[in-house]
């Protein structure tokens, strides 16, 4: 049986956590979430500031 350790050295993958694929989900549904209309307000505004 192999450690973790000579797994990594021998490049074999080890499985991801049962959780990962979870966070995963959560990632992938707040990133396609639009970016609200005050957000994006806010960055062209900053936009014009450092345009000068």
């Amino acid at each position: 049986m192999k450690t973790m350790g000579a797994q990594r050295r021998t490049g074999a993958k080890a499985k991801p956590p049962e959780w990962a694929s979870g966070l995963r989900r959560l990632y992938d549904s707040v990133v396609e979430e639009p970016l609200p209309d005050s957000f994006a307000k806010l960055l062209d505004q900053l936009d014009d500031n450092s345009n000068g």
